[in-house]
């Protein structure tokens, strides 16, 4: 793999600056230190992509990191939410900090000819066998976190307070996280005064660090909506309602809540992903099943969404003189990350010491994503909480596609793949600095 895309200069001048009136971190905290690292993170890396699981059912995933982070000093908990785990080290007066990784992989099947590509099945919350890989990148989490924690604890002269490393499951059905909490993460340890956590990025170059303040990643609902009609034969459409038309009609009206009746400056999606109805190219159904995704930001306008949605399904039914009312089952799932204003400044500052000042755009601010995180769940239970991205595509291949008009595959791609060499050096940077910034002690 390439050098990182940033130069890893000395993080004992950069962290300094972003300092300001804490000390200077020991010399042997800078690039040398992340390149000492590095083989044994890459390793685990390589494992940890090698043998993805899903959701709750992360057994293996726990035990790698419990016994990753045990030997460094941290008091490791695991069991938390099923296979959740919490790894405390305590050093002191001070802030307690909480870094959170996700554990879970994605159901799909990898398609990276990578020689330690994914060849893993698992059951899903449904018993069906799928493929399973890291296609959205929590094997580039997991990792920089161990060399992160690695770190932490082998320069504990420099920071004062308690560490809260914390692996989540489940991200990937938006669960795990509020699955934590219920299991007692801020009641059986003590709650955080601040969290972070880093995704990898498909739209930002190699170790480019990208920050939003505020609303970043959207809400996340889904709406199950069936229509009801009467059934009949193909060749005699005026004896049937006829559903799928009905179905038709209702996935474009949809539509205009978002261009007609939403303001465009505060965005929502909705999209309608599955339709299922029908058995026979000659016969009218008696129904049909949509299943919808719908992203806002914020809670006025999730509410308007969804009372939306109802009033068309029911209108569209009732113009097709549907002799029963349709089912609209709208479920909330995890809220919008709100990335806290304040924290997200400080913390940019501190990564653009880690990155090197010098180098253009090493820290950048990214626009908001439609796209969910349930680490939204740790900011709404009253802890100051910030999600950063960080670029994982090799700059001259993002260039390449721009001027082509074709998007490289993305994260949740069976194809992604990204760069990983710089981009966990950037993300263990980036944490580190971050963490010695929260708690550095001062002079």
């Amino acid at each position: 793999m390439k050098s990182p895309s940033f130069p890893l200069k000395s993080l004992t001048v950069a962290l300094s600056c972003a300092f300001g009136a804490h000390a200077a971190i020991a010399a042997d905290v800078n690039a040398d230190r992340i390149n000492a690292v590095y083989p044994s993170v890459e390793t685990v890396y390589k494992d940890l992509h090698s043998h993805p699981e899903l959701g709750f059912d992360v057994e293996r995933t726990e035990k790698t990191l419990a016994d990753l982070v045990k030997p460094l000093g941290y008091e490791v908990t695991t069991g938390i939410a099923g296979h959740g785990l919490v790894a405390i080290l305590h050093n002191g007066p001070g802030p307690v900090v909480m870094l959170r990784t996700e554990l879970d992989a994605l159901p799909v099947q990898e398609k990276t000819d990578l020689p330690f590509a994914s060849k893993a099945s698992a059951k899903t919350a449904k018993g069906e066998m799928t493929p399973v890989a890291h296609a959205c990148g929590h094997d580039i989490h997991m990792s920089s976190w161990y060399g992160t924690a690695k770190i932490m604890a082998e320069n504990r002269s420099q920071w004062s307070g308690t560490l809260m490393l914390v692996g989540q499951p489940a991200e990937e059905l938006v669960a795990g996280a509020a699955a934590m909490v219920k299991d007692g993460l801020f009641t059986k340890f003590k709650k955080p005064d601040y969290a972070l956590s880093m995704h990898d990025e498909g739209t930002l170059p190699s170790g480019v660090v990208g920050y939003h303040p505020g609303y970043f990643r959207a809400a996340s609902d889904t709406a199950e909506i069936t229509l009801f009609g009467q059934g009949g034969h193909g060749a005699a459409p005026q004896e049937t309602i006829d559903p799928v038309v009905m179905a038709a009609k209702t996935v474009m009206a949809l539509q205009t809540i978002i261009s007609r009746e939403n303001n465009p400056v505060d965005p929502a999606v909705i999209t309608v992903g599955s339709i299922h109805g029908g058995t026979a190219g000659n016969v009218v159904p008696d129904q049909v099943k949509l299943q919808l995704t719908i992203r806002t930001f914020s809670e006025a306008v999730r509410n308007k969404v969804h009372a939306a949605i109802t009033r068309i399904v029911k209108g569209e039914a009732l113009a097709s003189n549907a002799q029963k009312e349709p089912i609209v089952d709208i479920k909330r799932g995890t809220d919008a990350v709100y990335n806290d204003p304040a924290l997200t400044e400080r913390m940019a500052n501190a990564v653009r010491g880690a990155v090197g000042k010098d180098k253009v755009a090493a820290v950048v601010e990214m626009p908001a994503k439609m796209t969910s995180e349930d680490f939204s769940v740790y900011g709404q239970n009253g802890v100051k909480a910030v999600l950063l991205h960080v670029g994982a595509v090799p700059a001259e291949k993002l260039e390449a596609a721009k001027k082509r008009g074709i998007p490289l595959p993305g994260t949740h791609s069976p194809q992604w793949a990204p760069e990983y060499e710089p981009t966990l050096k950037a993300t263990i940077a980036a944490e580190t600095a971050i963490l010695f910034d929260l708690m550095g002690k001062a002079q």
